[in-house]
Parts: C-alpha cells; sequence; structure tokens
C-alpha cells in the first residue's frame, strides 16, 4: 500500500484512522512515496550515515540493497522516512514536511508585524539545525555574573530546546496535511507538531518516559543523525533543565503543543544591604541583553574575528572555528553573519563557486574593533 493510497483509505472516517493508528498496524515512515526512485538519494549524506553506523563504507553495488534493509526503500520507491533522512529534495514530494517559524514582537498570534520568519525546508537533520538556529537568533542572552566580554547563555537551556524540537519532528504525525510551527513570542516559545499523542497517552505518561513510537524507522535512524536518544526520557530531560515548560495535548485539533515560557527580560538589581531578610542581599535578577547585540556576541563573533586578517574559503573558516560539522557551521555561525551585514561574499554572483570566499564588510569590521576586550 502507497501513502496516497492509505490517506485516501483513511479519509473514509475518523474513527476508522484510529483504530489503524492505535493498532500500531500502519507507520506513515514505513510507506513508499510515488514517483520516488534511488534516483533521489543524497548518496554523499547516505554513504557518510552509513560508514559513522556501521564502521565501514557501503559499496556502491550494494546501495539498493542497503536502503531496503534499513527501511529506506520499498518496491524499489523510497520510503517517508528514506525521503526526508536523504531525501535530495524532500519537499518536492512532501510539501507539508516542513517547519514554519515565526517571532513577533508581542504576544499575540494576531499580531500584524512579526520580526522575524522562515520556512524551513530540507531533510529532518537541516531542519533541526535550522529551526534551532532560528530560535536561538530570536532569544535574549543571559550574562548571569560573567564579564561583560564573554558570551551570554541562552536565557533557556539550548538542551530544553534540542530535545523538544527532536520530539516534533521525530513523533509528528505525518498522515496530518499541516506543517511543525514555530511561534515565538515575547513570553514564550511555541513548538507545534500535528498529531495528538497516540493511543492512550497523556501528557503526565510522557513526562515520566511511557512512549509509543509512532514512526519506528524515522526514530531509529534518528538516534545516528540527531541529538535523540529514543527512550522516552526527551521530555523529561527538557523539563529538568527547564521547568517552566507546559505540555498540551490537542486531540480535537489533532495537534500536540510544547510552550516555553521565556523569563521576564529585567536588568540586575541588588537592593541595599538589610532590605533581605535577616540583612542579606535578596538574589538578583540575571541581567538580559538586547537580541540583535546578542547575536554579535553569540558564536557569530568568533566567525567575525577569524576573518579579521582577511577573505577566507568556508572550509578554512570552519577549521579555524575547530567545527567538525558543516551545517552546525552554516545554521549558526555563517547564514547568520550574512543575513545581518557583517560578512559578504567575494563572488556573490556564485555562490556555489568552489573559489568562493567570505570576507568582513565595514559593518562588520567596525563591531570587531567595538567587541575587542
Amino acid at each position: 500500500m502507497h501513502l496516497e493510497e492509505l490517506q485516501h483509505l483513511l479519509a473514509g472516517g475518523e474513527e476508522m484512522q484510529r483504530m489503524f493508528l492505535n493498532a500500531g498496524l500502519i507507520q506513515a515512515d514505513t510507506l513508499p512515496v510515488p514517483g520516488t526512485s534511488v534516483a533521489d538519494v543524497d548518496w554523499a549524506a547516505f554513504d557518510a550515515y552509513y560508514r559513522k553506523r556501521f564502521n565501514q563504507p557501503c559499496p556502491e553495488a550494494e546501495h539498493t540493497a542497503s536502503l531496503a534493509s534499513l527501511g529506506l526503500l520499498k518496491d524499489q520507491q523510497l520510503t517517508l522516512a528514506g525521503v526526508l533522512l536523504f531525501g535530495l529534495q524532500p519537499q518536492r514530494w512532501l510539501p507539508v514536511c516542513m517547519v514554519k517559524a515565526v517571532a513577533f514582537y508581542g504576544n499575540s498570534i494576531g499580531d500584524t508585524q512579526y520580526q522575524d520568519s522562515e520556512d524551513i525546508d530540507g531533510t529532518l537533520s537541516a531542519q533541526f539545525q535550522r529551526s534551532f538556529a532560528f530560535i536561538k537568533r530570536n532569544l535574549h542572552h543571559v550574562q548571569n555574573g560573567r564579564g561583560f566580554n564573554t558570551l551570554g547563555e541562552l536565557e533557556v537551556p539550548p538542551i530544553a530546546l534540542e530535545e523538544l524540537l527532536v520530539n516534533a519532528l521525530m513523533h509528528r504525525d505525518y498522515f496530518d496535511s499541516a506543517s511543525i510551527r514555530i511561534l515565538v513570542f515575547r513570553d514564550r516559545i511555541e513548538i507545534i507538531s500535528p498529531g495528538h499523542l497516540p493511543g492512550n497517552l497523556s501528557t503526565e505518561d510522557i513526562q515520566h518516559g511511557k512512549t509509543k513510537r509512532r514512526n519506528p524507522i524515522l526514530s531509529e535512524h534518528a538516534a545516528h543523525l540527531l541529538p535523540y536518544r529514543g527512550l522516552g526520557s526527551g521530555i523529561h530531560r527538557a523539563r529538568q533543565a527547564w521547568p517552566q515548560i507546559e505540555l498540551q495535548d490537542h486531540r480535537s485539533g489533532n495537534e500536540f503543543r510544547a510552550v516555553v515560557a521565556r523569563p521576564k527580560p529585567t536588568t540586575q538589581v541588588i537592593a541595599p544591604a538589610g532590605i533581605g531578610a535577616e540583612g542579606t542581599r535578596p538574589p538578583a535578577t540575571p541581567e538580559v541583553t538586547d537580541p540583535v547585540t546578542d547575536l554579535v556576541a553569540d558564536p557569530v563573533v568568533r566567525l567575525l574575528r577569524v576573518l579579521v586578517d582577511g577573505a577566507l574559503p568556508p572550509s578554512e573558516i570552519q577549521h579555524r572555528l575547530g567545527l567538525k560539522h558543516r551545517p552546525t557551521f552554516r545554521a549558526n555561525y555563517l547564514h547568520p553573519a550574512l543575513a545581518a551585514g557583517w560578512v559578504e561574499m567575494t563572488l556573490p554572483d556564485k555562490p556555489t563557486s568552489r573559489l568562493q570566499r567570505y570576507r568582513l564588510t565595514e559593518a562588520g569590521q567596525a563591531l570587531v574593533q567595538q567587541k575587542r576586550p
């Protein structure tokens, strides 16, 4: 049975859909996607994954058999898992399998103006990296007693955001024709994934580690591609790092929300001795800096300093930063610097040229001078 055929079958009624899904008789990620073939595989990415996981290269003659044995190919067509993990253009076949992210100035989704937005496509690995980068660049940083020239800490622990993002990508309902949404408000972050909790699972259950794998093939491979452990411990770990997380299971709307409260932006105030109990000073509220300044004080500032001596190719910049993972380098360092206008290409008309170099703009040079210790 193909994905389109199954969707047509399930359209016959909510009761039938619930029966099939709850019984575990069907999983979207195991179904072949019509029209796909091995020609749609990013073989470089698959070979790198295979070598990392099995400590040996995958012989070219065994590519097709290996895809099939790993649940990524069925009936000579890529499964949904195969497309999302190693497809060259996943949204060509699965256009709704992406993340729509918006950052608002206020606290209402009805606001007519927003400060940032991005439609995040690509493989699941790319969606994770870019979604994480989107949230980070729209949050504040906290000094937490550090010196003025040191890098601030993200106002919400990164581990909490990572766990919630991976949870949304891994456990969403891929039969639902909706995209994952990330909404960053002034007082909270909402990560909304299609599909309510499967079966009779409750929000209390998943906080205590109980889980049901909605997408077993994706879950199996995600343990080697994303910060995912698949033991039902992700939600617990996120709440342990940041208890101000509310989990909402909306069965009528068929969606699951993780609502992350943001700390109130206040300046650091230390009261004189004697105001607190027994003459002690009350604990200070962490100082929160402006999000635009944060971006300069985050990993981007390291990239700017690397480019002080002149234009460099991306591989050399990545090497000097000590980064081994290219998507992390591009999502968290290079792309934000380019978007902010602090770095520019030497060959802007040929962005993919092997001769491409990156250099500081005048604005970038001024910022580096401003940020010198």
